[in-house]
């Protein structure tokens, strides 16, 4: 004679979770109550985090590992002003234009949310204008260590010749980050002028697209405060 048993009460609140994990993957919507564009975006930077943390432990590793005397960076990363050279001037520039951006893409953000397009996409045009500013500064100190200065990445004349290499594939690296970054603000930017966004959404608006670039930006304005602390003042 066949019985059958009834789940237990414990057990009812697990399968429900399981279902509800399953109809989250299988919708292609969301995960564990959080879009699909903010999962993954976390996903991508978890990934970039592991490789510019891999760019920064090997260069530590190299320069405390050298024996060739590694160069000053207060005096590689000088600029010269009325005959005066200037320790890290260009770098503390470039650090706060990079931390301003920070700001004006948290108010687009704050913006987005209240469903105040124009001022959110004024806001992503002009923190885009100041990575576009920073790219600008970074290609200019590019231009003074290669050309005067004679720095390649197989050779430096000032000291160890892994300094090139480091250098530019770090910064290299964080500055093709900016790069990316410039044209994705820009073109949410102008999709979120053209209304491209407000028909999306059970609210009759989704500006979450706003916060996933914002996102973006963060992280990597973040990866620039370790570049600079173990860069140009360690």
């Amino acid at each position: 004679m066949n019985t059958t048993t009834a789940p237990s009460p414990a057990a009812a609140p697990a399968t429900g979770r399981w279902r509800q994990l399953v109809a989250d993957w299988s919708s292609d919507q969301q995960a564990f109550q959080v879009s699909w564009g903010k999962a993954m975006m976390w996903i991508f930077l978890l990934s970039d985090t592991f490789i510019f943390s891999c760019f920064l432990t090997g260069y530590m590793t190299v320069r405390m590992a050298n024996t060739v005397p590694w160069p000053n960076p207060s005096l590689v990363f000088s600029l010269n002003i009325g005959g005066v050279e200037v320790p890290l001037l260009l770098i503390a520039i470039m650090t706060f234009v990079l931390i301003s951006s920070s700001g004006t893409m948290a108010m687009a953000v704050n913006f987005a949310y209240r469903r105040e397009r124009v001022r959110a996409a004024i806001l992503m045009f002009v923190t885009a204008g100041f990575g576009v500013c920073f790219v600008s500064m970074q290609v200019f100190e590019w231009s003074k260590l290669i050309l005067q200065e004679g720095v390649r990445p197989w050779g430096n004349p000032m000291g160890a010749a892994q300094f090139g290499s480091t250098f530019f594939m770090i910064t290299g690296f964080h500055g093709l980050h900016v790069t990316a970054g410039v044209i994705y603000l820009v073109t949410v930017a102008v999709r979120l002028l053209r209304g491209r966004y407000d028909a999306v959404g059970k609210t009759g608006g989704n500006y979450q697209i706003v916060e996933i670039a914002g996102l973006y930006w963060h992280f990597v304005d973040l990866v620039w405060v370790f570049i600079f602390a173990l860069f140009y003042l360690w």
